[in-house]
């Protein structure tokens, strides 16, 4: 079973609530037949309050359905790539899939899944293209801040509401982010490198970053995380010979980079912090070019990949990240936008101009030792990943 939690849940509430008027009626007639008509013509009175008070409720219900859904319109979730990861074809397209399936809605008709790949302009095309279709709820994983900023507020032009996924836009106009705690990300990435470390008997490591991508605000986060864990360890023997980002996540650049940095620091790197699967298998690659098999080497997305270069010893650890708690709870959070309910969370993140309401799932480590976990989870089939060579490991042959 998955040892994904999720810390806080959604609690859908409706926007449009019905107002009860108090009625008191005080005799003041000097019979019964006085009193009676007062009470009748009080009764009259509170009627056609009520009557136009429940007539301003179903206008406001109405405006406030118009502006986020009402059970209309086109959901709209846009993907970002295929490059940076393999997650997001294999993985949230899928989860989405099946959430919007599951709650009855039709592809095509109900909902549209876009993929950008890669190009910023591309998915600005695809959202003004979905909200001229009638889309009222935009989900975007966004290339960037600035273009994401741009897609909101074209969605909020056109009444529609707007969720960031995964990633957040910075000084964006979201009325809701789903994402994971990117922060314990990074910081599971550093305390497993550190455990990695400590087993391979390394006592003074060399150790270098790979970052994700620069005008990504999740990788800021991974990176935060990070530090918090190895920047200490500078002042007790570990030293950051090198330190980079990779633009656009992409793993040739990532591959050419850590080149680089073997011959900066002359072969003499124990360690890399790399930031997802795809930068770490560069970073594997590159190194087992120059016959260096034992530099201990992190991950994140628990993709098949990364979890065959587990099972080889070639990487020490990725993140899992349940995409499809991650989808299905977007997915959750768009129908209520769509039918014209408030979705509300327990905490916000800050987006630099706003407190966004959120959720934020949590991430686990895999190693070794959980190596199975997404496997058991379903997110990734065994088959996938007991492949080629892998296929004679010893976790394989156990399987």
């Amino acid at each position: 079973m998955s040892t994904m939690t999720i810390r806080r849940r959604l609690r859908l509430t409706a926007t449009a609530t019905a107002l009860l008027l108090a009625l008191v009626a005080c005799g003041g007639g000097d019979d019964a037949s006085s009193t009676a008509s007062e009470d009748e013509s009080a009764s009259e009175d509170a009627s056609a309050t009520e009557e136009d008070s429940a007539s301003e409720d179903e206008s406001a219900s109405e405006d406030a359905s118009a502006a986020e859904g009402s059970g209309e319109g086109l959901i709209w979730v846009g993907l970002p790539d295929t490059a940076s990861s393999a997650r997001w074809e294999d993985f949230d397209r899928p989860a989405f899939e099946a959430a919007f399936d599951e709650a009855g809605l039709v592809a095509d008709t109900d909902y549209i899944i876009a993929n950008a790949e890669g190009d910023p302009q591309n998915q600005q095309t695809q959202a003004e293209q979905a909200l001229t279709q009638g889309a009222t709820v935009i989900v975007l994983t966004n290339l960037d801040s600035g273009s994401g900023a741009a897609i909101h507020e074209a969605a909020k032009a056109a009444g529609a509401a707007v969720i960031d996924y995964d990633r957040l836009t910075l000084d964006g106009q979201a009325d809701f982010y789903v994402s994971f705690d990117n922060t314990r990300v990074g910081e599971l990435q550093g305390e497993t490198l550190v455990q990695c470390v400590e087993d391979a008997g390394i006592e003074e490591p060399n150790f270098v970053m790979l970052r994700g991508s620069p005008d990504d605000n999740n990788a800021t986060l991974f990176g935060e995380g990070a530090d918090s864990v190895l920047t200490p360890l500078e002042s007790e023997g570990w030293t950051r010979v090198d330190d980079q980002a990779v633009p656009d996540w992409d793993n040739a650049d990532a591959q050419t980079i850590f080149e680089q940095m073997l011959t900066g620091a002359n072969n003499e790197i124990d360690a890399v912090l790399a930031a997802n699967d795809g930068l770490g298998n560069a970073a594997i690659v590159a190194a087992q070019a120059q016959g260096l098999t034992d530099i201990q080497v992190t991950g994140q997305d628990a993709t098949p990949q990364g979890l065959q270069n587990i099972a080889l010893g070639t990487q020490c650890m990725t993140v899992y990240k349940s995409v499809n708690e991650e989808a299905a709870a977007a997915a959750e959070a768009a129908i209520a936008l769509r039918n014209g309910e408030e979705v509300e969370a327990d905490e916000t993140v800050d987006n630099g101009t706003a407190d966004v309401p959120s959720l934020l799932l949590d991430p686990v480590a895999i190693t070794a030792e959980n190596l199975s976990d997404p496997i058991d989870d379903g997110f990734v089939a065994l088959e996938d990943v007991c492949t080629g060579d892998v296929a004679e490991t010893e976790f394989c042959t156990s399987q």
